[in-house]
């Protein structure tokens, strides 16, 4: 199982790759919003945030999204994960629902990609 952590940037091409290894369409990614990086890859988004984890990243600062190649860059994310679920910053949902949170992954993932 491919997961690579992407601190500077990741190619569309290298993106998709990884991504083709579970799905046709699309990439799971989990972005740490704290240190601004995210791990691409696997089949379920708790395996990057292991990843993640593994190198230092806080659970409380991961976010899982999914990340669609065929997409404009404006509608490519898809903020639900059932990592997202965090009763105790207000998240209850898949669905991120905090715009703040939302705003900041945009911002790192159109950084990263």
């Amino acid at each position: 199982m491919t997961i690579k952590i992407v601190e500077d940037e990741i190619s569309k091409e290298e993106l998709t790759e990884v991504g083709k290894e579970f799905f046709e369409d699309m990439v799971k990614a989990v972005v740490d919003i704290e240190k601004e990086i995210m791990a691409v890859g696997g089949e379920l988004h708790s395996d990057s945030a292991d990843l993640l984890i593994e190198n230092g990243s806080k659970i409380e600062n991961l976010w899982g999204i999914n990340i669609h190649f065929n997409k404009p860059k404006e509608e490519c994310i898809e903020y639900n994960s059932l990592i997202n679920i965090k009763p105790s910053v207000g998240n209850r949902s898949n669905d991120i629902q905090i715009p703040e949170i939302r705003d900041k992954i945009k911002k790192i993932v159109d950084r990263l990609t």
